[in-house]
């Protein structure tokens, strides 16, 4: 993983509710709907969640019709469980076993 990517990621995260998102989508995947619901958000604030969670490389979407499933991306899933639930950026970490609910 590059420098760059290290950073937009870490940005991404650095957002309560977009952890919070994260949690939910590392259990399974969920629609606008069912992530505002479930978290308490706007839609308006989870689509916007998403859509930078999207852009760092850890969300991504495929379309069901006329929903729209979010889910997280099979790489930044496959090191999860490669390197448990912390990832190891080089210069810090990040550990997705203590995020917020």
């Amino acid at each position: 993983m590059s420098k760059t990517d290290c950073t937009d990621i870490l940005k991404a995260l650095a957002d309560r509710s977009r952890m919070r998102i994260v949690k939910a989508l590392l259990a399974k995947g969920h629609g606008v709907n069912d992530l505002a619901e479930e978290l308490k958000l706007s839609q308006y604030n989870v689509s916007k969640h998403l859509r930078v969670l999207k852009q760092a490389g850890i969300v991504d979407m495929k379309p069901e019709g006329t929903r729209r499933e979010y889910f997280i991306v099979k790489d930044f899933r496959e090191r999860l469980k490669k390197e448990g639930p912390v990832l190891d950026f080089g210069c810090c970490s990040f550990r997705f076993d203590q995020l917020p609910d």
